[in-house]
């Protein structure tokens, strides 16, 4: 009989040099443990991680009053926010306003669709 006998892959006894365990992890087996290991720490870490951020905002809600606009046929989000404006501020920063506020895809507005437009 051989002095190393197999038992499992990533394992082998060797009977020769006894440990308390009886096995000894081969280079399979060691990159196993270390994989097993390392997918833990990244486990506890995210929850730790999700646990430690729990209930923050990332920034504070802000109050704004809004008007809604129903759009006449040919109105844009531009052209309302050129309205809007009337030289009291930047028309690009009204219409991403608009847009983020009404989740709209794209400047491009209906005939009879209703807007919310942020007041300042």
């Amino acid at each position: 009989m051989s002095a190393i006998t197999s038992v499992n892959q990533g394992f082998y006894a060797d009977f020769s040099n006894v440990r308390p365990s009886g096995l000894v992890l081969n280079r399979r087996g060691r990159l196993a443990r270390s994989l097993v290991v390392l997918s833990l720490a990244i486990v506890l870490g995210s929850i730790v991680s999700a646990k430690a951020g729990a209930g923050t905002d990332a920034a504070p809600a802000v109050t704004t009053s809004f008007i809604t606009v129903t759009v006449a046929p040919g109105e844009t989000v531009w052209s309302l926010a050129t309205r809007m404006t009337s030289d009291r501020g930047d028309v690009r920063s009204l219409v991403s306003e608009i847009i983020s506020v009404n989740s709209l895809a794209s400047v491009d507005l209906s005939a009879g669709q209703k807007v919310r437009i942020p007041l300042k």
